[in-house]
């Protein structure tokens, strides 16, 4: 059994898709030497519910195509169970919703497909097997690598002063995180990008910043030059 795996929220996902990146992630896979996964509750969200939108419609179509190969698979690859997976993302999506305090409520910050993610990595630790997540999204992110980060950005953002339960904190820290940028950055490293063309990194990496990937132009110029 292969003991690594990269786990996909939705928004990387829908990311390659919208870039017509989804045959580079194929690629990706096949020099991985390790697993795709995603969980049901990701499953729902970029596959199921949209095949019933006109509008999304095509791109689940794409997407639930490469699930279909297994080029992308379920929790069970691993034999994990979907009990396990929904028990401990109740825990976490309770626990991230519930670690900023403003004006007496508890600020929203991640939705039930992140949460399922966090969970998956963390059975999946538990049982040796190596992994990483795949979130474009900057508020999951910046909970699981720089709180303290996320909490003046909120305030910033919200213009108030937010209370933080920071014994939360430590609770997210284990999670290791990657973006569609580090994917187009390893893709075209190893040449899985039928394109050749001088400007191809950086038509990649801006391509997927203007689709919901956080990343700054800084790091895209740092990436550039590595």
């Amino acid at each position: 059994m292969k003991r690594k795996a990269i786990i996909f929220d939705a928004s990387t996902l829908i990311n390659f898709s919208m870039n017509g990146l989804l045959d580079v992630l194929s690629k990706l896979r096949k020099i991985f030497n390790g697993k795709f996964l995603i969980t049901k509750s990701v499953e729902y969200e970029i596959i199921k519910r949209p095949l019933k939108i006109k509008k999304y419609e095509l791109g689940a179509l794409r997407i639930r195509a490469i699930l279909r190969k297994k080029i992308l698979e379920l929790p069970s690859s691993f034999g994990i169970k979907d009990y396990e997976v929904e028990k401990r993302t109740k825990e976490l999506l309770k626990l991230a919703n519930h670690t900023f305090i403003v004006k007496n409520r508890y600020l929203h910050l991640i939705d039930l497909g992140e949460a399922s993610c966090l969970a998956l990595s963390e059975i999946l630790t538990r049982k040796g097997i190596k992994n990483v997540i795949s979130i474009d999204e900057r508020t999951t992110r910046m909970l699981c690598e720089k709180p303290e980060n996320l909490h003046k950005l909120l305030e910033t953002k919200l213009h108030t002063k937010i209370i933080a339960k920071r014994e939360n904190f430590s609770e997210f820290a284990k999670f290791e995180i990657i973006r569609s940028c580090e994917l187009a950055y390893i893709a075209y490293k190893n040449n899985l990008v039928d394109l050749k063309d001088q400007n191809l990194l950086d038509a990649l990496l801006y391509a997927v910043k203007y689709k919901g990937c956080s990343v700054s132009r800084n790091e895209i110029e740092e990436m550039k030059r590595l």
